[in-house]
């Protein structure tokens, strides 16, 4: 550690109320563990916040002391980019709270919170923010990358719900970016990721989602082929309260599904309406294609989200990618199946989120997020506890990818990217890539922020 650096050390300890962990802590290598198991990294301080002022006094240190400096918020990034070799981590894990206003319908979420917590929080009022499908994923981490799930067609993405946010710039100033306040920053910050400050908290338009009609329908992989031809006409012609998600998996060994279905090669779509009295009238064509299991019930939607979280807990192996999908043709099709049989691990497999309907509704230049003519969101994952699969995880992921990607609308979701290099960062961003840039260099004109899909500020 150098001089400079231990100087500053015993000043920011005493201007946080959280912890200060370094190498020699006791604590170090529990604070230092990411999501993904893949991805092995050795910060030189880690700071868990309690407080916005913790987080200003944080982003100061590292910018005296000269450090790479990672934010981590729910810590769920499959890159490993909430954390950093040799430098500093801001992690706001501890600043979770939640804060509902029914009567307004709006809900305030911190930094650190996950989505469970905001589930939790807004269900008890049949109130909802359109999120992800897993609870355990980081509030900020996927707000800040556009945000889509279950709710997607229905009431838009993540950040068409995002009302203001509080934010740390690169310089510990404290901001508020809304329509009304920095609304360039408010801009930016709905789909250009981390680039631009720490959100300590986010406010959220609240949407009236209580119970919703959900679940998997899934038939033998023999059949992905039918399936995916039928899907990709089906879904679009849909009233925008039925969501469901195209997708190849193994049947988890859990009680809820037949055990002579565990572990078989599937293909389907897990199902999300809200309208509940219209739900059996609208997947009556699903069930006439006799569907091998059929998990779809009523249930509150905190329920769904947190379906998959005892199969995607963390310390797996993890190894994504991703494309933004205009259409399926016949060819993409048949390269689907062909690379759904091969998925290497039952927590292995594919999603093809619809992102039409309300999100589709919004502009490409309206916020940063650049895909909205695109149907779908296309994720591709290689999972499982065993390091030795990593190699297996990786190549299935490309390979797959590789083959669809010429199909696609040419860019990535951010969420949903490894470290893939500068061009797949722009190509994501497509002409609002200029725009960001320029944002950038006015918030963090020498890129402290760049722990992340980084936004190089423009000269």
């Amino acid at each position: 550690m150098t001089e400079v650096l231990a100087t500053g050390l015993d000043e920011l300890q005493g201007a946080v109320r959280g912890a200060v962990i370094g190498r020699g802590d006791p604590r170090y290598d529990e604070a230092r563990i990411l999501f993904n198991a893949m991805i092995d990294k050795r910060p030189e301080l880690i700071v868990t916040c309690r407080y916005a002022a913790d987080v200003i006094a944080a982003v100061r240190f590292g910018q005296a002391a000269g450090l790479d400096t990672a934010i981590r918020g729910g810590g769920h990034n499959g890159g490993g980019l909430g954390s950093v070799d040799d430098g500093l981590v801001i992690d706001l894990a501890p600043m979770n709270g939640v804060r509902v206003d029914p009567e307004a319908r709006l809900v305030t979420v911190e930094g650190g919170a996950l989505w469970g917590d905001v589930d939790h929080a807004t269900n008890a009022f049949g109130l909802a923010v359109p999120a992800g499908i897993i609870s355990t994923t980081g509030v900020a981490g996927l707000t800040l990358g556009g945000g889509t799930g279950h709710l997607t067609r229905g009431y838009g993405l993540t950040i068409d719900s995002l009302v203001s946010a509080d934010v740390v710039l690169a310089d510990g100033s404290f901001v508020r970016a809304s329509e009304d306040e920095n609304d360039d920053l408010f801009w930016a910050l709905r789909g250009g990721g981390g680039n631009f400050g720490v959100v300590t908290s986010f406010t959220f338009r609240l949407s009236p989602v209580g119970n919703v009609v959900a679940g998997p329908m899934w038939w033998p992989i023999e059949r992905a082929t039918e399936i995916l031809d039928w899907y990709r006409g089906f879904i679009g012609e849909q009233p925008e309260e039925l969501g469901g998600f195209y997708n190849f998996h193994k049947v988890p060994p859990a009680p809820m599904f037949p055990e002579e279905f565990h572990l078989a090669k599937v293909c389907g779509v897990v199902w999300c309406c809200t309208d509940i009295e219209k739900a059996g009238e609208l997947l009556a064509p699903a069930r006439e294609l006799e569907p091998l299991i059929d998990g779809v019930g009523e249930m509150p939607l905190p329920m769904l989200n947190a379906a998959f979280d005892p199969i995607y807990s963390p310390g797996d192996q993890w190894y994504w990618r991703a494309d933004f999908v205009n259409e399926v043709p016949d060819e993409a099709v048949e390269l689907n199946a062909e690379w759904g049989e091969k998925m290497p691990t039952w927590k292995s497999g594919m999603h093809l989120y619809p992102i039409d309907g309300a999100a589709s509704r919004v502009g490409n230049d309206e916020t940063a997020w650049a895909y909205r003519d695109a149907n779908w969101v296309q994720v591709i994952v290689g999972v499982d506890p065993d390091p030795a699969t990593a190699g297996d995880l990786r190549d299935w992921c490309v390979g797959y990818w590789e083959a669809l990607h010429p199909h696609s609308a040419g860019g990535a979701y951010v969420n949903m990217m490894m470290e893939e290099g500068q061009e797949r960062v722009q190509a994501s961003y497509r002409d609002n890539y200029a725009r960001l840039a320029q944002i950038k260099a006015k918030y963090d004109p020498d890129n402290f922020f760049h722990v992340n899909q980084n936004i190089h500020p423009a000269a």
